[in-house]
């Protein structure tokens, strides 16, 4: 695993979104839904539109079959949804973010790096008041090693 993290403010982003109810490890198959939904509709402006993905609940203290993530896409402000689709803004501010390349089973231990080790080490720990996010950098299928390109993107305040 790559991994370099540092504090940066980072921007409000406005994203459409589905929810997935369940073990973050099954939220792929909701980006495939999600994204059939926003090609057809244009909304799939790359390198403009960035992917990501919202994460709710702490797998350690809570069900996996409870858990709640958002598989969200940025999109333009007063952007029409529908059906299972919904529009948020997630709040930008201050944020520890790790940098990673990863294989598809090497997320969990990213994540545990950056609040487990990185942060508490670097004098911070998680501003609960915001949603903790993934920014998806590339197509891992593009990828000579299949790796998962990530900012892992924790909202922090002083501890």
């Amino acid at each position: 695993m790559k991994f370099e993290a540092s504090i940066k403010e980072l921007p409000d982003r406005v994203v459409a979104y589905m929810r997935h109810v369940g073990p973050y490890r099954e939220i792929g198959e909701v980006f495939e839904r999600f994204f059939a939904w926003a090609g057809p509709k244009g909304l799939l402006q790359l390198p403009t539109t960035q992917s990501l993905a919202v994460y709710h609940d702490d797998p350690g203290t809570v069900e996996a079959s409870k858990l709640r993530s958002d598989v969200c896409i940025t999109v333009p402000e007063g952007t029409q949804v529908d059906g299972k689709v919904k529009t948020m803004t997630i709040r930008g501010g201050t944020f520890a973010v790790a940098h990673v390349e990863i294989d598809v089973m090497e997320y969990g231990a990213a994540w545990d790096k950056l609040v487990g080790e990185w942060m508490p080490a670097h004098g911070t720990v998680p501003d609960g008041s915001r949603m903790c996010y993934e920014l998806y950098l590339n197509d891992p299928e593009q990828h000579p090693e299949k790796k998962h390109i990530v900012d892992i993107c924790e909202p922090v305040v002083k501890g």
